[in-house]
């Protein structure tokens, strides 16, 4: 029975996504929600000005079929985060559009909005008893380890980073959302599993979990859904209103389940955004030189003449070939 109602809410999100989209590209188009796009950006000339809060096509399926399915104090919280990051996300694509500039909220206002989120949510699972401060160490057969006061700080460091992450990711037409997609697909059975195992030694986590298999299965519909129309050309984009609440979808899963750590195997085209462009700042610093064409990654790759349907069949293929690995890990 359960099994059937991931398999319902998955179509379910996925129905609603594709009848969302083409209201929510009308929307956009309707009162000039346009993506303004970086001058140096040059290869992207033509999106400006493309329809964008995209993310509300994946979002709303999934927050309303999360909660309709898998009711529970631990899917409320997981739904409240994604919210309170697409709502700062929302403002920040509001500033952008409202003074016709790539630049919405200062780099600091993010950071602080990011990093109050990210405060609650740690001491929220610190204190709660289904997750707690222990965390799955992969290729250790299910092992845990309590990482005591440390926990807080790991979970906000977490948080901080993905929802960063997938922000930079969110740079070619069906990259983060392709990326994400195959993310989900793997959080779906990961967690799927725990929630079996749970069940089996009647453990009082098991509704939890189902939970998060639950959310990741609705994310997982509603972004196929989505990328129906961010595909290479983008009819839409999902803004910084779809790519901070996915990128506290992403973290969330993850941390809900403890399974933290997982996110460096599963999500590891997100890290590569990061550590691009951390290397690329670094080295330019020191010599004054760089070490990609363009960072992000796959900005670079951009440059050096591929194109962006390769590029996120890439990231996708990459990413499915570490979904994997992370469920030898468990």
């Amino acid at each position: 029975m359960k099994t059937k109602l991931l398999i319902i809410a998955g179509l379910s999100s996925l129905l609603t996504s594709l009848l969302l989209a083409p209201l929510v590209i009308y929307i956009a188009k309707k009162l000039k929600v346009g993506q303004p796009i970086l001058g140096y950006v040059e290869q992207h000339k033509q999106k400006n000005g493309l329809a964008t809060m995209g993310g509300f096509i994946f979002i709303i399926p999934t927050v309303i079929y999360t909660l309709v399915f898998a009711y529970s104090e631990s899917s409320l919280v997981a739904v409240a985060v994604i919210l309170s990051y697409t709502l700062l996300g929302f403002l920040d694509d509001y500033i952008k559009i409202h003074y016709s500039k790539n630049e919405g909220l200062k780099p600091y206002q993010k950071i602080i909005g990011q990093g109050g989120i990210a405060i609650l949510i740690a001491l929220y699972c610190y204190k709660n008893n289904s997750i707690g401060s222990s965390i799955i160490l992969p290729f250790t057969n299910g092992k845990t380890f309590d990482l005591g006061l440390v926990y807080p700080f790991l979970i906000f460091f977490v948080y901080i980073a993905t929802t960063n992450a997938v922000n930079l990711t969110d740079g070619l037409d069906g990259l983060a959302g392709g990326v994400s997609g195959v993310y989900f697909l793997f959080f779906t059975i990961i967690s799927f599993i725990q929630f079996i195992t749970a069940s089996y030694y009647g453990d009082i986590v098991s509704n939890h979990l189902y939970g998060q298999a639950m959310l990741s299965i609705c994310m997982l519909g509603s972004l196929i859904g989505y990328l129906c129309f961010n595909h290479f050309p983008a009819s839409i984009m999902m803004g910084d209103t779809g790519s901070l609440g996915l990128g506290g979808a992403v973290a969330t899963v993850a941390v809900f389940t403890k399974n933290p750590l997982i996110i460096l195997m599963l999500g590891i085209m997100f890290v590569v955004s990061c550590i691009s462009i951390i290397i690329q700042v670094l080295h330019f610093k020191r010599t004054k030189k760089r070490v990609f064409l363009m960072a992000p990654y796959h900005h670079h790759l951009e440059k050096k003449g591929f194109s962006e349907g390769k590029i996120c069949m890439w990231y996708m293929a990459v990413t499915f070939i570490f979904g994997l690995l992370s469920l030898l890990s468990m």
